[in-house]
């Protein structure tokens, strides 16, 4: 099979046995150039390889170009990725600037061939420029079209890439890396690995940016993340990745790096020991969940006992019963707490999604088997979010919508507001359910 290699900028190679890449994206306003120079300044200081940044308009893409000279000046050379959604003059402009442009090319038009041209004018573009391109479909956002036709699944995701990539083939345009990202870790796990086996069957492989999207933060996001990332890349599969949490962007570094060199080391060989020394206690559940998640992912355990110490200290049991539930409900094998989706927030999140985020957990962790999503903003909120039971959705100013699965049940309403009413409505339908 032939590996593709992919140069992003004037160092990074992804694929054909490159090391894995870690990568992260800020979170502050793309033309707030002083604030995304800083956020830059750090993520490459904790180690990002690869950076995206909300690159929504043509106003955007100026900005991304500006802060692409100043640090340059400032001699970091770590690439830049322009994430655009939907606008297809964006991309466009984005590929004259940016190292690297993430799209999901049939959401350029409704009218799917129409997409296919712009497709096309695309790539022809980027071969002239040097730009590569990420195609990014997600488990929410697969559109009418391939949902009527494959299903809302990991398949549909699948057939969905295999349009694009045929026509990059047809194209001879090989600087290509795919995503097919969702917040279900088993979606994720079968999708990605459906995709790799076509592409062994064609007998060729673009490099994979793998990730849990929407993971949420803390130790449940960090160990959702860890289960669903170790158990491809165990397979070998996967030439980047992006931890997805919703707190400050530079932590997601050492969570990817840890998961990313967990692996360098060969796979795990010890199926029947569950017992782990680390110096802190994010190692700790780093080390369990990418060493047990993929056992749990693949049915190779169905219960486990967790031992071991932090710092030469023995963990309480409570904590190891925690992360033991955890781990079982990343894997979606038992559900014992209140599951979310949340988004790590990007430019376009017009409110703290951070400070909000933890108050809806706060209320809501009692609800037991249920999952709830909180989302930055109305692009991809609604069809992110396709898994949970309620969403919480951003609208900016000050605004949030409310749904029930995939129907909006409250608009416009106020933020201050907006977490009553959620809960208002979870106990209403619970109420009358019974």
């Amino acid at each position: 099979m032939k590996r593709i290699q992919v140069r992003i900028g004037d160092q990074l190679i992804l694929g054909n046995g490159a090391p894995v890449a870690i990568q992260t994206m800020c979170n502050c306003n793309t033309n707030d150039v002083d604030a995304a120079f800083a956020q830059c300044q750090a993520m490459h200081a904790a180690g990002a390889q690869l950076i995206r940044l909300t690159t929504q308009g043509l106003r955007e893409v100026a900005a991304l170009g500006e802060l692409k000279k100043r640090l340059l000046q400032a001699g970091i050379t770590t690439p830049l990725v322009a994430d655009v959604h939907f606008r297809s003059d964006v991309a466009l402009a984005a590929a004259k600037v940016a190292d690297k442009v993430r799209i999901n090319p049939g959401n350029f038009h409704k009218d799917h061939q129409e997409a296919m041209r712009i497709f096309r004018e695309l790539i022809t573009l980027c071969k002239n420029t040097g730009c590569v391109l990420r195609i990014g479909i997600n488990h929410g956002s697969l559109g009418e079209r391939i949902t009527r036709l494959h299903g809302d699944t990991a398949h549909g995701m699948v057939e969905a890439m295999k349009e694009w990539v045929q026509v990059c083939r047809e194209m001879e345009f090989d600087q290509v890396v795919l995503s097919l990202k969702a917040s279900n870790t088993v979606v994720m796990v079968a999708a990605y690995r459906e995709l790799y086996q076509w592409m062994e069957e064609q007998g060729y492989a673009y490099p994979l940016h793998l990730g849990v999207t929407e993971a949420g933060n803390g130790r449940s996001g960090r160990i959702k993340s860890a289960v669903g990332l170790a158990t491809l890349l165990q397979d070998g599969i996967g030439d980047t990745i992006r931890v997805s949490l919703t707190e400050n962007p530079v932590n997601e570094l050492p969570v990817a790096n840890f998961i990313a060199r967990y692996f360098e080391r060969g796979k795990d060989q010890r199926p029947t020991t569950f017992s782990y020394d680390a110096p802190d206690m994010d190692s700790y559940i780093l080390e369990a969940a990418s060493h047990i998640g993929p056992l749990l992912m693949d049915h190779l355990v169905d219960d486990f006992e967790l031992q071991g110490t932090v710092q030469g200290e023995p963990i309480p049991t409570e904590e190891l019963q925690d992360i033991h539930d955890e781990l079982l409900q990343a894997a979606r094998r038992r559900f014992t707490k209140c599951e979310y989706i949340a988004c790590p927030s990007c430019g376009r999140t017009l409110f703290d999604i951070e400070a909000t985020f933890a108050e809806v957990k706060r209320r809501t962790a009692h609800l037991q088997g249920l999952v709830i999503g909180v989302m930055g903003c109305i692009v991809n909120g609604p069809g992110e979010m396709a898994d949970a039971d309620y969403g919480y959705v951003g609208e900016g100013a000050g605004k949030v919508s409310i749904y029930r699965k995939k129907e909006r049940i409250y608009q416009g309403i106020p933020q201050e507001e907006a977490i009553d009413l959620l809960l208002n409505l979870i106990e209403n339908d619970r109420d009358s359910a019974r």
